[in-house]
């Protein structure tokens, strides 16, 4: 079991997920994110990693438009 804080709700997955998969998961595998994991802001680079129980994430989508 893996606990997490997705945008300040408290989420539970059945397994260890790695950021991308977790993505997947929400639906936002192929969309524009900025990431922010633990308060620190991660680039495209960074998102190649194992999640941990009880980090905490905040994940926004970029959307185009003025």
């Amino acid at each position: 079991m893996m606990m997490l804080k997705i945008n300040g709700e408290a989420r539970e997955f059945d397994s260890p997920l790695t950021l991308p998969e977790l993505l997947e998961k929400l639906g936002l595998a192929e969309k524009p994110v900025v990431i922010e994991l633990n308060e620190a802001a991660l680039s495209p680079s960074e998102f190649e990693q194992q999640l941990n129980n009880d980090d905490r994430l905040e994940i926004i989508m970029i959307a185009a438009g003025g």
